[in-house]
């Protein structure tokens, strides 16, 4: 590596460039996150699009004494380069490797975990409270994206954070990293203007000096605040957060490194609480990104940045598809069928349900706790609302699961997807709770799939409940089994027996079906399909544990409170004392990584549950499972 990123180990490498430099190491660093990530795969256009905006950030404050939370996270790739991770970026989101969202234990520039959504404004307000209260001087700064605004809990913080606490208002910095407008020439060089004067000495002199001779005189005090708000309002849309106690500065260019500075640096001298609206563009500086946001959002195998992505390679249909596909079918022949997701449509299969039934599609963007409530109102009214979640976001949404759903008996589906582990993206995406804090609710069944097909009928049979359903399923492909197109329901609670053995009864739930039947060969065993975590089938779990000498239960899940605690609820309710061995997810937090990988080292591939079972089963002599020594 050459040039000017190479001599940048630490922001504090970076402040010691002069600011004339500041444009070419942009171009650099650019350049290098686009090629590392053409070999990683990972966030692609939200990181090219914040180049500029991390190195004014570093720049302009004293990281890590300042702290920055950066909201999700999926922009931070700039940022990991220049604290410090440069020359771990190949190991980007690999197992052993550095992870693609910010992480305490990784670096200390990493001030707060973050992956989800709409959190930043929170952290970092109680971080600014922190050092208020400790008498610390520190800066504070949240860098959210537009769409993380459209989330209650980002316009809670701010109603929060405007309040002064003791008389004093914490120094906090909202910067909003608005990448879905464009500025003109013209617009942009006037923004700059007016955030320089707004931000500035002067403006902030005059303004509080004004304040204080109009106060004397009430009428004349409100008829200047209200001419000020209206005057700010017709150049810039910033009224909403001056209402909640912020000073608003902006829409200025985020790339435009000679408006950034200066207006953090006027900024960095304020007291209280600030607002800095600025403009990016998604794929900056990559014409194809630039081009095709959406597309380019993320990679997920390797490319040639002067290529672009490889054409999609046909294969089997992924969960997420088959999903989509069902969507389609179902609304077609109910027409009371409403479809919603949390700003997730291409993540969660629904782009062509959004063009063939736009008329009951509904986007709520980022809002969870929303969209189940929301989903419980159209319930109300007799429709059958369906809604398209990933397993870790509705647990942003469980109040009201219980209390807006489950507790009135409303009969809403969720289509869970990235049940179970995710692989690159890690502990902050992966499903791993979903069985566990669904299956205590009352009024709330769960549904298990075993494969593409089974899903179908999973979704099917759930849509057709007189309440809660949530089925749950993984991502990416399955064994690609044919998909009927029938929309045909499994009987109610019901598992099946699929592979017939003897000693050793193997009862799977979801996808963990096929390395179980793989292991079940080698062992002779039993295999059940049980479909259904709750309602459990009970009869088949007491039918099997009579009939063998030791129960397995296989589940991507956690296994604190997961389907192999109900088998053991069901044993011990009817006093039946067979031995159980209960496979699943360890209580810690899974590592990113090859998904693959991350199940054998849980030991939830087909060698693992051979050798657990063989381990907790095996008899004296080295041979087959036997009760001889389960309490050896």
């Amino acid at each position: 590596m050459t040039g000017l990123l190479h001599q940048i180990d630490s922001p504090a490498d970076l402040r010691r460039l002069p600011r004339t430099d500041l444009p070419a190491l942009a171009k650099e660093l650019r350049e290098f996150v686009l090629q590392t990530v053409s070999q990683t795969g990972g966030h692609l256009g939200s990181n090219l699009g914040t180049v500029e905006l991390t190195i004014a950030l570093h720049y302009v404050f004293e990281t890590p004494h300042d702290r920055i939370v950066w909201d999700v996270g999926h922009q931070t790739y700039p940022h990991k380069v220049l604290t410090g991770r440069r020359d771990r970026m190949h190991t980007l989101r690999q197992l052993g490797g550095i992870g693609g969202f910010p992480r305490r234990d990784e670096s200390e520039y990493d001030t707060f975990g973050t992956a989800h959504s709409s959190t930043s404004i929170s952290a970092a307000l109680g971080m600014a409270m922190a050092a208020q209260l400790k008498g610390e001087a520190r800066k504070a700064v949240a860098v959210i994206g537009d769409g993380a605004m459209s989330a209650g809990m980002a316009f809670e913080a701010m109603n929060n954070a405007g309040v002064p606490h003791e008389g004093q208002v914490p120094d906090l910095l909202v910067v909003l990293n608005d990448n879905d407008m464009s500025i003109s020439p013209p617009v942009g060089a006037l923004n700059k203007y007016l955030a320089r004067l707004m931000s500035g000495n002067f403006y902030g002199a005059a303004r509080e000096g004004a304040k204080a001779v109009l106060k004397n005189a009430p009428p004349l005090f409100e008829l200047a605040r209200r001419f000020e708000e209206h005057a700010k309002g017709m150049v810039v849309p910033g009224t909403i957060f001056e209402e909640f106690g912020f000073n608003y500065v902006g829409p200025i260019d985020g790339h435009d490194l000679d408006a950034l500075i200066p207006t953090l640096e006027n900024l960095r001298g304020k007291r209280g609480a600030q607002f800095l609206h600025v403009v990016t563009k998604k794929g900056y500086g990559y014409k194809l990104a630039e081009a095709d946001p959406v597309k380019y959002h993320a990679a997920s195998v390797k490319f040639n940045p002067s290529e672009g992505f490889p054409p999609s390679k046909p294969s089997k249909p992924s969960f997420m598809h088959v999903f989509g596909q069902w969507l389609c079918d179902m609304a077609e022949v109910d027409e009371k069928l409403v479809a919603i997701t949390p700003a997730m449509r291409e993540g969660s299969g629904m782009v062509e349900f959004h063009k063939r039934f736009p008329k009951r599609y509904h986007d709520v963007g980022i809002a969870e706790q929303h969209a189940v409530t929301f989903a419980a109102g159209l319930a109300c009214e007799g429709l059958k609302p369906v809604v398209a979640i990933y397993s870790t976001f509705l647990q942003r949404g469980y109040d009201q699961l219980i209390h807006d759903v489950a507790l009135q008996n409303l009969p809403v589906v969720f289509a869970l997807d990235r049940a179970g582990l995710v692989g690159a993206d890690g502990p902050t995406h992966a499903g791993a709770y979903d069985i566990a804090y669904v299956r205590c609710i009352p009024n709330c069944s769960m549904l298990t799939p075993s494969d593409e097909n089974e899903c179908r009928m999973a979704l099917t049979t759930a849509f057709r409940a007189d309440h809660a359903v949530a089925v749950r399923y993984p991502r990416g492909t399955g064994t690609g089994v044919v998909i009927e197109k029938e929309l045909v329901a499994w009987p109610w609670g019901k598992g099946v027996v699929r592979r017939q053995g003897s000693r050793i009864a193997i009862l799977a739930f979801g996808t963990l079906l096929q390395p179980a039947l793989a292991a079940a060969e080698k062992l002779g065993a039993t295999v059940a399909d049980m479909r259904f975590v709750k309602p459990l089938d009970e009869e088949l779990v007491l039918q099997l544990a009579r009939s063998h000498e030791a129960i397995v239960t296989v589940e991507e899940g956690s296994l604190m409170g997961g389907a192999g605690s109900a088998v053991l609820e069901c044993l011990a309710a009817h006093g039946v004392a067979t031995p159980v061995l209960t496979l699943g997810l360890p209580d810690r937090f899974v590592e990113h990584g090859d998904p693959a990988k991350l199940l054998a080292l849980c030991g939830l591939d087909a060698a693992g549950i051979e050798a657990s079972i063989l381990q907790r089963f095996r008899d004296a002599s080295g041979g087959r499972p036997s009760l001889a020594a389960v309490n050896a």
